[in-house]
């Protein structure tokens, strides 16, 4: 029976995988799910998570209002992920709403323009603070001057969440903001494609929403990634899976990563339903 343990159904699924995966989880219940969650990874869009703790540590130490306006500036151009690089230069948005941007869409320039805000030394310095050792912001985007953006691990990357889920991100307010943007994210493709649609969705189906997630995922060439919390009748746990050394560049939403990801989410989550709450 040791050959069907939760860990050795994971290492099955990522028998067949061409490259590297990193799994996390943590049932807030003293149980942990681990697969390389101590290896270094490329975060790509991922950092945005640090990105966005940074900033709500400076709402909470009253040195930055959310509903303050700035302007998307020609230095905070990039391409790839969202819509501000279709909008007009010098459109000027609330804090709050290039945050959302760039948490729910993932948006570049949004991102940018909030590393220019906070400095990337006090982001790094964000990550000191909760104890992230591993994990750095390197530079703003910029895909033609360098080739990282952000390193992190899985289980590092879990912190914020975990954090955010006990109401300790700050404050409980600051968690709570946290959460709810991150609940509106639109990319979510590695902790979902294989779950069953029905019961995130109680607009369409007049049921009641019985899970719900909080997450943020990133692509790059070199990895496809996602993480965050998921919300059950039973509790909640958080979930990290990290993919990186795989053949296939390419962005398509069959890639390997997106496969044998989402197989792993979905036997955590079965896992955890059956055993009403706990891994």
């Amino acid at each position: 029976m040791e050959k069907l343990t939760l860990s050795s159904r994971i290492n099955a699924i990522n028998y067949s995988f061409s490259g590297t995966m990193g799994v996390y989880a943590n049932d807030f219940k003293g149980n942990t799910i681990e697969l390389n969650a101590d290896e270094h990874f490329e975060t790509a869009s991922c950092i945005k998570v640090p990105i966005l703790a940074t900033l709500l540590r400076r709402v909470h130490e009253k040195q930055i209002h959310l509903d303050d306006k700035i302007s998307y500036t020609p230095e905070n151009y990039v391409d790839g992920s969202g819509i501000l690089r279709a909008l007009s230069v010098g459109l000027e948005l609330s804090i709050l709403d290039f945050a959302t941007l760039m948490i729910i869409v993932s948006d570049n320039i949004a991102t940018n323009t909030l590393i220019e805000l906070l400095g990337i030394d006090a982001i790094n310095e964000t990550c000191e603070i909760l104890g992230l050792k591993e994990t750095r912001l390197h530079n703003k985007i910029d895909f033609e001057a360098y080739r990282q953006l952000g390193t992190t691990t899985p289980r590092e990357y879990a912190v914020i969440f975990e954090l955010a889920y006990k109401k300790k991100l700050w404050s409980a307010e600051m968690s709570d903001l946290f959460v709810a943007i991150l609940k509106k994210q639109h990319y979510n493709t590695m902790l979902t494609k294989d779950l069953t649609p029905y019961y995130f969705d109680s607009e369409d189906t007049g049921d009641e929403e019985l899970l719900s997630i909080a997450s943020k995922s990133g692509s790059m060439n070199a990895c496809r990634n996602d993480g965050g919390l998921f919300y059950t009748p039973y509790g909640g746990y958080v979930i990290t899976i990290l993919t990186k050394d795989f053949r296939d560049p390419l962005y398509y939403s069959e890639h390997e990563s997106y496969q044998f990801g989402p197989k792993v989410s979905r036997l955590i989550l079965d896992h955890y339903l059956s055993l009403k709450g706990s891994f």
